[in-house]
């Protein structure tokens, strides 16, 4: 969780819905019973305070000075996490997906144990099922010739950055969370949604208010 966002100012500790958005997949993590230990990787004074006082069973780790900036890579900031901590298997989210559960949490970590080591890492995604062309007008997904409903088009999966568990291994050897044979977990659409614009926020919230009303 980085102090500073640049398309969503003071993002990741930002009022959502009458808490800091960090707050959600926090809570989701310490609520899912497959998960041993909760860390919160961040630079931000402001969030390493309120952890403190709000997550006293969250472990702080404080972001190096060489790994605070925005292109850093993120697979960079999991390697200098990895040789902090001593685990069997990591799994990585990101305060950015305030609708994911503790119960889809779960699901992905069990799925992950019921298939390992057939499978040596596991990541998220969403099912797209649309009409999809790259920048050069090429059909990606269907024939244009051939007008499928969407709906009986082959699926296609988005890598929806909510949930990566993978091990110490294949981390470092390969230096990328996702190895040489992962395990995709589909998750449900809604529950997927990452905040990287303003607009992001503004769906998620009106998202997360239409589930609790």
């Amino acid at each position: 969780m980085r102090h500073n966002s640049e398309r969503v100012p003071q993002k990741n500790y930002r009022d959502f819905c009458g808490r800091p958005l960090y707050h959600y997949i926090t809570n989701s993590l310490l609520s899912c019973p497959l998960i041993s230990e909760v860390f919160i990787d961040t630079d931000s004074p402001i969030i390493m305070e309120d952890a403190v006082n709000n997550f006293p069973r969250a472990r702080l780790l404080e972001r190096p000075e060489n790994l605070r900036a925005g292109t850093v890579p993120m697979n960079d900031v999991l390697l200098n996490t990895i040789e902090q901590i001593e685990s069997d298997f990591y799994l990585q989210t990101h305060s950015t997906n305030p609708l994911v559960t503790s119960k889809t949490i779960t699901g992905a970590v069990q799925n992950f144990l019921d298939n390992y080591p057939l499978f040596d890492s596991l990541f998220s995604v969403t099912r797209l099922q649309t009409r999809l062309w790259d920048s050069l007008t090429r059909a990606v997904n269907h024939n244009p010739a051939i007008l499928l409903r969407t709906q009986d088009l082959p699926p296609i999966y988005e890598e929806n950055s909510c949930l990566y568990i993978f091990t110490r291994g294949t981390m470092k050897s390969r230096h990328n969370r996702i190895g040489h044979r992962p395990l995709m977990f589909e998750m449900d659409r809604v529950e997927s949604v990452d905040i990287d614009e303003e607009f992001d926020f503004q769906v998620a919230e009106f998202l997360y208010q239409a589930q609790k009303s």
